[in-house]
């Protein structure tokens, strides 16, 4: 009788542990992608162009993460040499090949069509028809500039703001629209100006950046937002010449007129890279298409950024306060309490 309750009691307690281990949360094991390579191809040289490097940077992050093999081929400012490196990339036994920009609109899709068991990753743009080999990363853009325009609704002396853009086309107006539309949410009778480069190079003409930012100017705005690549070396410089504040694109432009930048939208395309390859990897889709903002904190305000570097000689980092402010507003995007809608599905 004592046996059989010391079995019983032994049972039970048997049981019990299976129960209780069956409620615990089991590690999976890691898989092994050691065999993997990931090849980042260039559109232009690295030079000093920030946005690409923080493209190479990528590969130190998927290195530590995922443990792949990576390297990286830099291309002349030239289609030919820019199909040349990504064949080459994929005669180097490249199994996920990744690439930044709007130059790749036909050198991807027809490449890829050769080499279905070749991954590519076009990041910051995508193609028309994905094949199931062709993966895209996107940025909410007009989450980031929603809050740049409630930095210069903060700092503006005069209620007068505006925006520059290289082209009047849908893209674009996602940093155009949401820059005003993040104003007006903080000062709904606000003055706003829109203008747009234009010419024959409106991603690289300066002096006509230039002209549109002091055209504005004398409406009486004294923040300005440029999304014209080369062009808004024009802006800065119409800043530092007169009085009023520019905000740019991509990375930090601080330095380039000290005291007179405010802020600019950045884009984390390393944090896109490795979110979007980690997908690849782990979960091997087809035609993978991901958009990423302001949560995913793949965008936003160098103000709101745990980097130095970010915004080191930014003006908004001299007022706690507006920082505090986009935080808020950050957190009210991340939730969805606040939804800026994309003109490009306007």
């Amino acid at each position: 009788m004592k046996i059989n309750k010391v079995l019983y009691f032994v049972l039970a307690l048997i049981i019990g542990l299976v129960q209780f281990s069956g409620s615990l949360p089991v590690k999976a094991e890691s898989e092994d992608f050691s065999d993997q390579l990931v090849i980042y191809v260039t559109s232009k040289p690295l030079g000093t162009n920030q946005f690409h490097i923080l493209g190479k940077n990528a590969l130190a992050g998927l290195e530590e993460k995922y443990g792949v093999q990576t390297d990286y081929y830099e291309s002349e400012n030239d289609p030919t040499n820019r199909e040349e490196n990504i064949r080459a990339a994929v005669n180097a036994g490249a199994n996920i090949i990744y690439v930044l920009g709007t130059e790749w609109g036909d050198i991807i899709p027809q490449v890829a069509s050769e080499n279905e068991d070749v991954d590519f990753l076009i990041a910051d743009q995508c193609v028309d028809d994905q094949l199931p080999n062709i993966h895209c990363t996107v940025f909410k853009e007009q989450e980031a500039s929603f809050l740049l325009g409630v930095i210069a609704a903060s700092l503006t002396e005069t209620d007068h703001i505006g925006a520059i853009g290289a082209l009047d086309i849908p893209f674009l107006h996602r940093y155009t629209d949401g820059f005003i539309e993040g104003a007006k949410y903080i000062k709904p009778d606000i003055k706003t100006e829109l203008r747009w480069v234009g010419g024959d190079n409106p991603f690289g003409d300066p002096a006509r950046g230039k002209e549109q930012a002091l055209a504005i100017f004398s409406t009486g705005a004294d923040q300005i937002f440029s999304a014209a690549a080369g062009s808004d070396l024009g802006v800065f410089e119409g800043a530092a010449q007169n009085d009023f504040y520019a905000y740019g694109v991509d990375v930090n432009n601080c330095a380039i007129a000290p005291g007179k930048v405010s802020d600019n939208l950045l884009k984390h395309i390393d944090v896109a890279v490795i979110d979007a390859i980690g997908k690849i990897l782990t979960e091997k889709p087809e035609s993978l298409f991901v958009s990423v903002g302001v949560a995913e904190g793949a965008v936003g305000p160098g103000a709101i950024s745990e980097k130095a570097e970010d915004n080191e000689g930014c003006v908004v980092m001299e007022h706690p306060e507006i920082i505090e402010l986009v935080k808020e507003v950050a957190a009210k995007i991340n939730s969805g309490e606040i939804v800026i809608e994309d003109p490009m599905f306007k």
